[in-house]
């Protein structure tokens, strides 16, 4: 819709009626004598010192913008724009912003080996067997272009999600795979084999787990872990919000209770 800006409004509020007549209606004003006009609409209508006033409704004013808004019944925006002579501002029409495109899932390409991944998580403390066993089961490579820890998650068969970790000792790096989806993120093992599942913020928690098991002479392949990939914070109103990764690892496995559901973190 049209607008005013207040340069307008203020310029238009400062020229008396009398004026106005004069420029664009000249043949509504009627001279009675000395300062004084009427109008031949309105002949009961008085023009005087930079005034005006119409007796026969007792209303007046000062300014021509008064009077025709008051008087003639003309819109406010219509008034300015007679008054000033000039257009409006049109605001530009906006167009409708279309939705980005989907981002494709498409993992990095893998390095030839695994050394730099196999020496980071080593130094992290996770065990060698568990590191393999990730490796040989298509859910941990390293990334041939930055040399990333890549922890791949599963939607059946088929890679859906990509967690990254930097390998570099002072490196903090931690990212995910461009269109990775959270609802299937970095498990282990892929498929539930019992009821009770352990839940972490990221991929290595997780790890870091089922090495502690291994080194109390547990034994961790028995052992359900689920990264959640980031932490969840309640929304804004205190309720709870259900993550993602979670909702989908109990609906594809049946066989874990919501109830034995239990988080950590190292």
């Amino acid at each position: 819709m049209p607008y005013l800006s207040k340069e307008q409004i203020a310029a238009a509020r400062e020229m008396d009626l009398l004026t106005y007549l004069r420029r664009f209606e000249p043949e509504e004003l009627v001279h009675i004598g000395g300062d004084t006009y009427a109008t031949r609409t309105h002949d009961s209508l008085k023009i005087s010192n930079g005034k005006w006033c119409w007796w026969s409704r007792n209303i007046g004013g000062t300014n021509a913008l008064d009077y025709l808004t008051m008087v003639e019944g003309v819109s406010f925006l219509d008034a300015v724009q007679r008054i000033l002579g000039e257009p409006l501002h049109v605001p530009p029409k906006s167009e409708p912003i279309a939705p980005l495109p989907k981002t494709e899932f498409t993992l990095p390409p893998k390095h030839a080996d695994t050394r730099r991944v196999f020496a980071y998580l080593r130094s992290r403390g996770i065990d060698a067997e568990i590191i393999n066993h990730c490796i040989k089961h298509g859910q941990l490579y390293e990334d041939a272009a930055h040399h990333n820890c890549v922890f791949v998650g599963y939607r059946n068969d088929k890679p859906a999600y990509g967690a990254l970790r930097g390998t570099l000792s002072d490196s903090t790096f931690a990212g995910e795979v461009p269109g990775s989806d959270k609802r299937f993120s970095f498990a282990v093992p892929r498929c539930a084999g019992g009821k009770t599942l352990c839940v972490f913020e990221a991929a290595i928690d997780a790890l870091s787990y089922l090495t502690l098991l291994k080194l109390r002479g547990q034994e961790w392949r028995a052992a359900n872990t689920l990264s959640l990939s980031g932490v969840y914070q309640p929304r804004k109103d205190g309720s709870i919000r259900f993550p993602a990764a979670l909702e989908q690892y109990l609906k594809d496995n049946p066989c874990v209770g919501a109830d034995r559901a239990v988080s950590g973190q190292r």
